[in-house]
């Protein structure tokens, strides 16, 4: 059974919460405020993580930057302020999606199993993928370049699977969104997939300005070239 961590200080909202992710056939943990959501993570271990932004004792942010060292769990933000500062600062913290109060339940538990789909998923059931001078680690997430290991953002390292997941394939923009966000919000655009690709290739490429891993199709899109590993 999936377990949910639960962190929402409006009880109307997380009773509601907890009802619907049971009645999915998950198993929901529900704390009201940071401290004791910390808690109940040194405890347990989580399949994901729903976060509120604002909590008392802390923040979501808080719980993602813990959540994202005690290992590899998708995290959801709730939340109520949907401005584009927020937005980057959760996805550059690691969370893997965002979805802005008031919202329909049916849609976030689409987006959880979106999420937690593309987890199980995503190592398209090989043990490491080389590209060049670059290893991806899939079982545990983690990239090498050139013997050192590269830290990426858990959007970056979905846009990258997202990439392995079609070898030699040419992905338009529209399919490397879907790819990365299924039915997520219309916050993810054509501008923060640019960004995302500039990083993967200031990570990746041994030279940024002639890629040679994430290659630009003209007029259509990118496309990876893999071997191996």
């Amino acid at each position: 059974m999936e377990r949910i961590l639960l962190a929402e200080d409006d009880g109307a909202i997380a009773m509601g919460l907890e009802y619907s992710l049971a009645q999915e056939g998950y198993q929901v943990t529900v704390c009201g405020d940071c401290p004791s959501a910390l808690a109940a993570m040194e405890k347990e271990n989580f399949s994901l993580y729903l976060l509120d932004l604002t909590l008392p004792g802390g923040s979501g942010y808080d719980l993602c930057r813990r959540a994202k060292q005690l290992g590899d769990s998708p995290v959801i933000f709730l939340t109520a302020m949907d401005d584009e500062v927020n937005v980057v600062m959760g996805l550059d913290m690691g969370a893997d999606d965002y979805i802005s109060k008031p919202f329909r339940v049916r849609e976030l538990i689409s987006r959880i199993k979106s999420v937690l789909r593309r987890y199980r998923k995503g190592d398209g059931g090989k043990a490491a993928v080389s590209l060049g001078p670059v290893r991806v680690n899939l079982g545990e997430a983690k990239v090498w370049k050139n013997g050192e290991e590269v830290v990426l953002t858990a959007l970056e390292y979905r846009l990258l699977l997202t990439f392995l997941n079609h070898p030699g394939q040419t992905l338009s923009r529209g399919q490397l969104l879907e790819g990365i966000w299924d039915v997520a919000g219309d916050f993810v655009n054509d501008n923060t997939l640019t960004v995302y690709i500039k990083r993967l290739r200031e990570k990746l490429e041994q030279d940024p300005q002639k890629p040679q891993i994430i290659k630009t199709v003209r007029g259509v899109g990118y496309k990876i070239e893999r071997g191996e590993g």
